[in-house]
């Protein structure tokens, strides 16, 4: 888990970054420098459960994801809420009236909203695989960018891939729990029914995994980030952090 010093406590609500499904919490290290000019209070880049150094849970369910996260939280905390893939929906869930949590807004991105039989039919495999292990961190490094979506983004020697790993005599393996894949889909309509706080979802121009029509369909507020992709958060943090600059 990533957490900026308590310090700045008090001089806003604190950002809350979630990352997706295979990252960890250190996707977000890269955002500190820009975080520290531009966010006026705490920000918090927790671990999602099952991933980098998150217990595993014993069944996957966004609800879960969720419960996991706010135990992290203090009853009186503030939060916005910006979750990536995954993360916007265990955003979603958090933001939940029914939640208890004090979310004031919620920003998702890139979060799939549609899947194929055939899609959850290959997470539910993926799910029910073994952990795999690798003679060499580069090898695991490579697996880890590809499951995380990283690939092309972050080189294998980057910090941020460390966290993804565990060594295990002389072994390398992921650090997420393959029974992750089995959260299934999410029900997006019932999600959004059930928070009253400001939501937009967001997408990169170019994200393969989620259209502009698509997220249209749940009437909120759509906005497309020229030019990037399903990890726009990766690309281009600034033009990521804009979509806060209300909830600042």
């Amino acid at each position: 888990m990533v957490d900026e010093p308590e310090g700045r406590a008090g001089r806003g609500p604190i950002l809350l970054l979630l990352h997706g499904m295979g990252a960890t919490g250190d996707v977000w290290l890269p955002w500190a420098p820009l975080l520290e000019q531009h966010w006026p209070g705490r920000w918090l880049a927790p671990d999602l459960a099952g991933h980098g150094w998150s217990a595993p849970l014993p069944s996957y369910s966004f609800d879960g994801f969720a419960e996991r996260i706010a135990h992290g939280l203090a009853a009186d905390d503030r939060v916005v809420v910006l979750g990536h893939s995954l993360g916007g929906v265990v955003g979603l869930a958090l933001a939940a009236r029914a939640a208890g949590t004090r979310v004031a807004a919620m920003v998702g991105l890139g979060i799939k909203a549609v899947w194929s039989p055939e899609e959850l039919t290959r997470a539910a495999e993926l799910a029910a695989r073994p952990v795999a292990w690798f003679p060499s961190r580069t090898e695991a490094a490579r697996r880890y960018l590809r499951v995380s979506g990283l690939s092309g983004l972050l080189p294998p020697d980057h910090p941020v891939v460390d966290a993804g790993l565990r060594q295990v005599d002389g072994r390398w393996r992921l650090a997420m729990d393959p029974g992750a894949f089995a959260v299934g889909e999410p029900d997006l309509a019932a999600l959004l029914a059930a928070t009253d706080v400001p939501v937009v979802l967001a997408r990169g121009e170019h994200d393969p995994m989620v259209t502009d029509a698509q997220l249209k369909e749940f009437g909120v507020p759509v906005a497309t980030l020229p030019g990037l992709g399903h990890n726009a958060h990766v690309e281009d943090p600034a033009a990521v952090l804009a979509l806060l600059d209300a909830y600042r």
